[in-house]
């Protein structure tokens, strides 16, 4: 996997510019069972005081990441079973991220399958959850500084994106009107309706 190491200062600060940024980026967990990793194909910008983002009601244990310097890693649990992975933006103190919601598989199939039990590739790490099994993500990389951590950081390499689409946010309730997932149009590793609507 020839990819490089995205440096402090690579990715934007504000919510939507990151969201976009990161399509087409890879994101990379080294374990001491081997390497896996994606690229972003699928993002949700959660902004300041958007009542569907975990920071609205305030700073907690369980969310203090989100307040935190930009550009950690913030993951929590769902459904008691799943975890999700998100990096925290915007300055310091103001409480706001972004979801990572798919990847396209690039490196350690075999482990991914393996971890979630199911060998079709598209399947693998379409949706927040499932990305974090086949990764190996769980709660205790949660505050992780994705540009220092040999653990879990993002990459880049020489793949140039096409076409990004935008549309609402899936699977929420609150602001649930608001344009604020973004993909990359045509990709069969999306975790929602992909139809081209420009960003």
């Amino acid at each position: 996997m020839n990819v490089r190491r995205l440096d402090p200062g690579a990715l934007p600060v504000e919510t939507k510019a990151l969201a976009k940024a990161l399509l087409g980026c890879i994101l990379v967990r080294d374990g001491e069972d081997g390497t896996t990793a994606g690229r972003i194909v699928e993002t949700e910008a959660y902004l300041p005081n958007d009542p569907a983002c975990h920071a609205f009601s305030g700073k907690s244990l369980r969310n203090a990441t989100l307040f935190g310097p930009p550009h950690r890693a913030y993951v929590y649990q769902i459904y008691g079973t799943s975890f999700c992975f998100n990096l925290s933006s915007e300055p310091e103190g103001e409480g706001a991220g972004v979801l990572v919601r798919a990847l396209e598989p690039i490196e350690g199939l075999a482990l991914m399958a393996h971890r979630r039990g199911v060998e079709r590739p598209r399947d693998l790490c379409r949706g927040p959850g499932r990305l974090c099994s086949a990764l190996g993500i769980d709660r205790s990389f949660d505050g992780t500084d994705l540009f220092s951590d040999p653990r879990l950081w993002l990459a880049r390499d020489d793949w140039a994106p096409g076409r990004f689409g935008r549309s609402p946010r899936i699977g929420i309730t609150r602001a649930a009107d608001k344009r604020l997932r973004f993909y990359l149009a045509g990709s069969p590793y999306v975790s929602g309706p992909a139809r081209l609507n420009p960003a």
